[in-house]
């Protein structure tokens, strides 16, 4: 008699809509932070990601953001939009970081993951969110509003470095669409009874 272990529960990710996101990064006043946040979003990145990455990880002429040894050990190429580079730009003006484009107190060491985490939760808290939103929410934003605005899910998956397009398949079921699709198929249920 075997006993067989319980599926593991896959939660569905919390997502923000875009207006969540813009109040979110319009709450904060310090550049530094704004870039750190604008980067997460914008390019869908992982806090480990972001905070690991070096100034000559931004290639502005074409537009990309080298991801060295992310998750699973690869390396991979996603987008840098305009709006980030502008925010990266004020950033770098002002701060002048070295090696680590998001150094932590000691210029030789990259900005912990947990203060990043800090950083959103108090710009969550100020921009009056309510949702249980972690700053890895920010990365499914990003892939959610991708998917919603027509992007490829084969894209998608590129830029977010899944392995498996199952991992990012998730993000089909919170969609704006999937979900008035549900309260569309809903109604039609109750109005049948």
């Amino acid at each position: 008699n075997f006993l067989i272990p319980p599926k593991a529960q896959r939660k569905l990710p919390e997502i923000l809509s875009q207006v969540e996101v813009l109040k979110i990064l319009n709450a904060l006043d310090n550049k530094k932070h704004r870039a750190i946040l604008f980067m997460i979003y914008s390019a869908g990145l992982r806090v480990g990601e972001v905070v690991r990455l070096k100034i000559n990880d931004i290639d502005s002429d074409r537009m990309l953001i080298h991801i060295v040894q992310g998750k699973g050990k690869k390396d991979r190429y996603t987008t840098l939009s305009e709006i980030a580079l502008v925010e990266l730009r004020n950033y770098v003006k002002e701060y002048k970081p070295e090696t680590w484009l998001f150094p932590g107190q000691n210029d030789n060491k990259f900005i912990t993951e947990r203060t990043v985490q800090r950083i959103f939760e108090n710009a969550r808290i100020k921009a009056g969110i309510k949702k249980k939103a972690s700053v890895h929410s920010l990365r499914h934003s990003f892939a959610t509003h991708l998917l919603e605005g027509g992007i490829d899910l084969r894209y998608i998956q590129e830029l977010l470095g899944h392995a498996s397009s199952k991992t990012t398949e998730i993000y089909t079921h919170v969609t704006q669409k999937s979900r008035s699709e549900e309260r569309r198929v809903g109604k039609e249920c109750r109005s049948r009874w």
